[in-house]
């Protein structure tokens, strides 16, 4: 079994912990969030971050983050040398939940669901708009 850590610039982590915690209230005790402020000190941060993985007492722990080369990223970097924790960057909702359904599977299969999830989550909703310009009245 596995933990979940996200870690994004305030307030995404705590936000996506709740939408976590809003479709998967069985798995709330195996996610964990830490928020980044704009003023934050990466070497602090990474020391909350090691308190969070530590908390989840999990051996295998998947930590989300939103933007790999800022300080969320660079946190998590500092994580994710320890066995059993890998880290993905690009959070968003349908990636979260992919890996809340399959909290369960050896921590490369997750990995594998998380990808997959949030690359199939991205999608285009709307029509393309008309070639004409004409409007009608």
């Amino acid at each position: 079994m596995a933990g979940l850590l996200i870690i994004a610039h305030e307030p995404l982590a705590s936000a996506l912990r709740d939408v976590a915690s809003h479709v998967y209230r069985e798995r709330a005790d195996r996610v964990a969030s830490l928020d980044i402020p704009a003023d934050a000190q990466p070497e602090v941060m990474a020391a909350h971050a090691r308190t969070l993985l530590q908390s989840l007492r999990q051996d295998e722990v998947l930590v989300l983050v939103d933007v790999p080369n800022a300080t969320p990223g660079n946190v998590a970097r500092r994580l994710a040398f320890p066995p059993g924790v890998r880290v993905l960057a690009g959070v968003n909702v349908p990636m979260l939940w992919r890996v809340l359904c399959y909290l369960d599977e050896p921590l490369d299969s997750l990995v594998a669901k998380a990808m997959e999830g949030a690359a199939k989550g991205v999608v285009q909703l709307s029509e393309d708009p008309p070639a004409s310009t004409t409007t009608q009245p």
